[in-house]
């Protein structure tokens, strides 16, 4: 019987007695009652019917991810095959990804959905400051939405340990200290024949902790509670036989005995000739199942604190054997094993590591790496084994916390990770580069895999310089180490340079990766998604991005994490899903501040400003462009630079101002050439030629199409074929020409899966029918048209289609409006109403003939006329010529 605890005992019958789903964590020091709590609520559940699942928190599997969380399902997966797929990647009956956190989480929801659907279910986890992150992960976000099923969640943690649930925002009751009266009722009636002096220093020393009242009486002394206590069962355990011992610490170190029907695929030492511990009060026996449960956590960490380290070791070594089949639970334990070096232990140690790595676990990976250089026997393995636990510990680190600690001083990995942070966080592009050259050609004998990530470091660095000089001595430098460059490297070196001199015949190696992406570490398979979206083939990538970037976030390699989010994002935005791209962009930009990688943070910040530009948000996009230019610019940083100049073409085009957009399209190549090693001179093809069409500039815009199709765009990647194709019919000389172009690159593959792009090319197609008085064929194209920028969010050129459409005296179906002039269109507009022709208009403006026209070619289509003749009756309607306020 529980004495006392009114409060806390009527919280959890409450929550046990609601009809509704309810979550409750009990916190309180150890010895304090929770388990006792936790009981009462489980007899309460079972009267009224529930299912009651018990799990426990282990502190020797706190590194195992998902551990805590196969207590749950191996209980509960019989009742229920839904959600199986998802959840066999936890229970080992799937060799696959695990799933994210959300989409693990909402398997776990609709399982113990199912299952309330039949019988209310109350699942209580009882010391869950030793559960695993990821599954108390899984348990916070379950317990955040559980409210709509007939589910209860019952925690227990202690309040001295740190543990996820502190920051799983759930509700709370804390378990103080039993009153004083309360106290002295539960000491009475467990040890009525205790004499006054030994009643009264029970009391002052247990201060109200049921646990010390119950066990302190056969104690004397005036040590702590904690350590009271354990002296306490220190002294029962001494009183053990040898065998008896040994049983107790294996049992202890592999966390049996924590609670009933524990056991399943993946089985524990059962605990056997154990009868002495029951009889000194160590050990409880399930009188149901026959199990024994140690009778409080003080006593397993009693049994290893009293064990001598060889002892430890030995049963370490036997559990290690239990678990032979257990590839990271065998791991633990032979971490712990060995003192001198064993390379048996220390091949099963880096076995472990790179299953952790693939499942999402580079944190704990690091950890066995080390352990498993500790344990070499040979110096090069030794070194080897460490300078990669050196190079994981640069990609990862836990959400808002530090990167795992190596004790390496000095190395190559080391150096490298140096180089790694610094570049990132500073953009340093030049002392990079020199760095990682000075390493590569000064190598002495390091291992293959170090001198890979030496050449796919300094290829990113080079990368983000696009700088040709640099981009050609790296060709070079990679040139002579000849067999030492793996074709992974190549597919880098290739397609993160410039696609056009070097990208074609790359997409059959990248999509022959993509099918075992699964095998491979975190920061190969961003480094290749990098490398499909320069190739237009990122969509085949993206799903196992998307599978696998949540737990990298959270327990894995962050930073490969966080490109993961940058390619997503770029991959929403090529397929017109901006809205997600824009959700996906701020939730990178906000890790990468966090986590200090602030080159990585202004590269988002150019991508989200060119978003904010395709939707007309020109403040917005003028804002993060100046952001980017202003750290970018002085640090030689030409990947961003050239970003921020295609921004402000986008920018332009988007606000109708086709002179402005031409001269920054030069800015980044000019017309009939695309400039080297610069990712954007390819990509903006269509952004030049509309701005060159739209200045009256067409030798300039036909000259560079044909660059296009000299250069090969077609088949170089789908998104350069699809661009080509309607820059070629956009300039075509001839309607046969254009009208063939225009074919090939509507009924392209890529059409599809670039609907900006394509929208784009069918509206300048539908403005050359109308221009030609073939108006029929004209309008489905603008009505398509118009119906995908309007979807897209892209207004201008939506805006502009509506007007094409009304021209062409159809009604847009879509809710665009109105384009506005500008203050210098208005103007011009008005003297060319009144009679005035372009020269004159000139002369009295300042401004050339050719900008004059410039500006009129703008404004017809903003006011839905096609000659002079009609603009004077359009300038005096006022709900056509409302002046933008930029």
């Amino acid at each position: 019987m529980i004495i006392g605890r009114g409060r806390e005992r009527a919280e959890i019958s409450g929550m046990v007695e609601s009809t509704a789903g309810r979550v409750l964590v009990v916190r309180g020091a150890a010895g304090v009652g929770k388990s006792a709590l936790l009981e009462e609520a489980t007899e309460l559940a079972v009267r009224d019917g529930h299912l009651v699942s018990r799990i426990t928190g282990v502190e020797a599997e706190s590194e195992l991810p998902y551990s805590g969380l196969h207590q749950l399902l191996y209980q509960l997966l019989p009742l229920s095959d839904d959600s199986r797929t998802v959840l066999d990647a936890v229970t080992g009956q799937r060799a696959d990804d695990p799933p994210s956190l959300m989409t693990l989480g909402i398997a776990v929801l609709e399982l113990l959905s199912d299952i309330a659907t039949r019988r209310p279910l109350l699942v209580i986890l009882d010391d869950g400051q030793w559960l695993d992150d990821s599954s108390a992960d899984v348990f916070g976000f379950v317990g955040r939405r559980i409210g709509g099923i007939s589910v209860k969640l019952l925690v227990a943690v202690r309040d001295d340990v740190v543990s996820r649930f502190d920051m799983a925002v759930l509700p709370e009751i804390s378990v103080g200290p039993l009153t004083d009266e309360d106290a002295v009722r539960l000491l009475d009636q467990h040890h009525p024949a205790l004499d006054e002096r030994a009643r009264r220093w029970v009391l002052d020393q247990a201060l109200g902790n049921p646990l010390a009242l119950l066990e302190l009486p056969s104690q004397a002394g005036d040590a702590g509670l904690p350590r009271r206590l354990h002296h306490l069962y220190g002294s029962r355990i001494a009183a053990l036989s040898d065998a008896a011992r040994v049983e107790l610490l294996v049992g202890a170190l592999d966390g049996v005995g924590t609670r009933p029907g524990d056991g399943g695929p993946k089985p524990r030492h059962r605990m056997r000739n154990v009868d002495e511990a029951v009889a000194y009060g160590l050990l409880d026996v399930e009188p149901v199942t026959g199990y024994v449960t140690f009778r409080h956590p003080l006593v397993r960490s009693s049994v290893v604190q009293m064990a001598t380290p060889e002892q430890c070791r030995a049963a370490h070594r036997a559990l290690a054997d239990v678990h032979r089949d257990d590839l990271e639970r065998r791991a633990t334990h032979l971490a712990a094993a060995y003192v001198a070096p064993d390379e048996e232990a220390a091949r099963a140690l880096e076995a472990a590591a790179n299953s952790a790595i693939r499942r999402g676990g580079a944190i704990a990976a690091v950890g066995w790496l080390t352990r498993a250089a500790e344990l070499s026997e040979d110096a090069v393995e030794r070194a080897r084994r460490l300078s990669y636990a050196t190079f994981l510990s640069g990609y990862s680190a836990r959400l808002g916390g530090e990167p795992p600690a190596v004790h390496l001083i000095s190395g190559p990995d080391a150096a490298v990770n140096a180089i790694h942070q610094a570049f990132f966080e500073d953009g340093d592009v030049r002392s990079a580069y020199r760095q990682l050259m000075a390493a590569i050609e000064g190598r002495d004998g390091e291992p293959t895999e170090t001198l890979a990530r030496m050449q796919a470091l300094l290829l990113a660095v080079t990368q983000y310089a696009a700088d040709p000089a640099l981009w050609n001595e790296a060709h070079e430098t990679l040139a002579s180490l000849g067999d030492l460059v793996t074709e992974q490297t190549q597919i880098y070196s290739n397609t993160w340079s410039d696609v056009v001199l070097h990208g074609r015949g790359w997409d059959g190696p990248l999509e022959r990766a993509a099918a075992n992406l699964r095998d491979r570490e975190p920061w190969d398979v961003t480094r290749l998604a990098i490398a499909a979206y320069h190739l237009d083939i990122v969509s085949q990538y993206r799903p196992h991005l998307e599978r696998v970037v949540d737990r990298e976030l959270e327990t894995g390699t962050v930073f490969s994490g966080m490109l993961m989010l940058t390619v997503i994002m770029l991959d929403q935005m090529g397929s017109g899903d901006w809205d997600a791209a824009v959700r996906t962009g701020e939730r990178a930009l906000a890790l990468e501040i966090e986590h200090g990688r602030h080159l990585l943070a202004h590269q988002t910040r150019a991508y989200l400003a060119q978003l904010a530009a395709l939707r007309g948000q020109v403040a917005r996009a003028l804002e993060l462009r100046a952001e980017v230019e202003a750290w970018a610019r002085p640090r030689g940083i030409g990947l961003l630079t050239d970003l921020a100049d295609s921004v402000a073409v986008t920018v332009s085009l988007s606000a109708g101002d086709y002179e402005a957009a031409y001269c920054h399209a030069v800015d980044i190549t000019s017309p009939g050439t695309f400039r080297t090693y610069c990712a954007p001179a390819s990509r903006t093809l269509l952004d030049l030629i509309e701005a060159a069409l739209n200045t009256g500039r067409t030798e300039q815009a036909r000259r560079h199409a044909l660059a296009a199709r000299d250069a090969g765009f077609a088949d170089i990647s789908p998104r350069l074929a699809l661009t080509c194709y309607g820059a070629l019919a956009m300039t075509a000389e001839s309607e046969r020409e254009a009208a063939e172009m225009f074919a090939r690159a509507t009924t392209h593959p890529a059409a599809a899966r670039f609907p900006f792009e394509t929208a784009r090319i069918q509206l300048a197609h539908g403005i050359r029918l109308r221009r030609a008085r073939e108006r029929t064929a004209a309008r489905p194209l603008l009505a398509r048209a118009a119906e995908t920028l309007e979807r897209l969010g892209a207004t201008a050129w939506a805006e502009r289609a509506c007007t094409e459409l009304r021209i062409v005296g159809a009604t847009p179906q879509v809710s665009a409006s109105y384009m506005p002039l500008t203050w210098q269109e208005r103007r011009i507009a008005d003297l060319a109403a009144s009679g005035l022709t372009n020269k004159e208009i000139g002369v009295r403006l300042r401004l050339s003939p050719r900008t004059v026209s410039s500006h009129l070619y703008r404004v017809f289509p903003k006011l839905g006329v096609t000659t002079r003749a009609a603009l004077r009756d359009a300038m005096n309607r006022p709900d056509r010529v409302a002046a933008s306020n930029d």
